[in-house]
């Protein structure tokens, strides 16, 4: 489980994206773009050699949690995202703008 490893979610400015590690391994990562006040999540994936580990839920709480702490409004394309905010509502409630119908990555 995701709790038995070394894993932790930084923020990479510079490719727009929250990336996850486990000990010095790239694992993962969540895409996003700024739009103002906005992150918007595009995409996020976990690489098949940690699949199955729970770290999906550490990359998008630790995504969600660094974008709430610098005051971003969360708008989830990211379908990983989406459902992970509808089954935390409570912990993001007034931080999550719901995307536009029809609305793509």
């Amino acid at each position: 489980m995701a709790g038995d490893t070394d894993a932790r979610v930084e923020l990479n400015d510079e490719r727009f994206r929250y990336e996850l590690h486990v000990g010095d391994t790239l694992a993962g990562f969540a895409q996003f773009h700024e739009s103002g006040n906005r992150v918007v999540f595009t995409h996020s994936e976990v690489y098949d050699a940690f699949s199955g580990q729970g770290l999906g839920k550490v990359l998008a709480g630790g995504a969600l949690d660094d974008a709430v702490a610098r005051e971003k409004v969360i708008v989830p394309l990211c379908p990983f995202i989406a459902a992970y905010l509808r089954k935390n509502i409570d912990r993001y409630q007034g931080h999550v703008e719901t995307p536009p119908a029809g609305a793509t990555q």
